[in-house]
């Protein structure tokens, strides 16, 4: 029974990814389901070897033992994509998911996509977003491009350790319309000095990879940051950029909405967010610093 007196229904619902030890989405998704009236079971499967084929593996035993859906992460968001009969515009669009529902046909969406966007326009909504500074090619990468993409007056400039990812990435995007191009390393430090945004989608800051993705003495000039990473949340880079006295938005942001759009996803319902978020943090202890 719920709160309300009334019958909770069934949730089973997971994480597929690597390094996923310390994730906070089962909380977020149990106190979701709570408010909502869902019993919900989150678990995490770690899938520690990296192997595409085991990703695809484990998303078919979970369309076969009646879990209603899964967000897949790092590694994975690409290779996902084999595995479901159906894409959403926004998985279409990004060509990656992190979130895949399973009926009678099994559907890919991506709220890393659509969550960015609402944590950027929630937390600056009166930012004036000219270029931007996109570091890391990845499966979040990838839809914070688009994001950018789909609201940003400048170009999106990415960078990546692996050239060709990057130059693969900005490519797609100008032949779907969108202001971007790839730049190397040697021109790093020239151009994160001429952009408005920097925003880090690479795994350096996670627990797992410390450190920053850019010299600290490329920070400063810009007048805002992102960071996808919200393990630790307060990382090295956003504490770099608050000390340049740029505006910032934490992984936490993105976290807290692209699981707002995943659960809206699986179970059809629309959220009120009203104080959602403060009780969330309230009752999880994910108290940012």
């Amino acid at each position: 029974m719920n709160g309300d007196g009334g019958v909770y229904l069934e949730l089973r619902l997971g994480l597929i990814g690597n390094a996923i030890s310390k994730s906070r989405a089962p909380s977020l998704h149990i106190f979701l389901g709570k408010i909502h009236g869902y019993r919900v079971s989150y678990e995490l499967f770690d899938q520690s070897r990296n192997d595409p084929n085991e990703c695809v593996k484990k998303i078919n035993h979970l369309k076969q033992t009646q879990y209603q859906g899964c967000n897949i992460t790092y590694p994975f968001k690409q290779t996902a994509l084999s595995s479901v009969d159906k894409l959403e515009v926004s998985s279409a669009l990004v060509g990656a998911t992190n979130t895949i529902r399973f009926g009678e046909n099994v559907v890919a969406t991506n709220s890393d996509y659509s969550g960015f966007i609402r944590a950027i326009k929630t937390n600056l909504p009166d930012q004036d977003f000219g270029s931007s500074l996109l570091l890391g090619a990845g499966g979040v990468g990838r839809a914070v491009a688009y994001g950018l993409g789909s609201f940003s007056e400048g170009p999106v400039i990415i960078y990546d350790p692996s050239a060709e990812r990057a130059t693969a990435l900005a490519n797609e995007l100008q032949q779907k319309g969108f202001d971007a191009t790839a730049i190397h390393y040697s021109d790093l430090a020239h151009v994160s000095q001429s952009v408005e945004g920097i925003l880090n989608c690479s795994p350096i800051g996670h627990y797992q990879s410390p450190g920053m993705p850019i010299d600290a003495s490329c920070i400063g000039n810009q007048k805002w940051a992102f960071d996808a990473v919200y393990t630790p949340l307060d990382t090295q880079f956003l504490r770099t950029c608050r000390q340049a006295n740029l505006s910032v938005v934490t992984g936490f942001e993105l976290f807290f909405y692209q699981g707002l759009e995943s659960f809206e996803f699986w179970t059809g319902q629309s959220i009120d967010e009203h104080n959602l978020k403060d009780a969330f943090i309230k009752e999880s202890c994910f108290y940012l610093s």
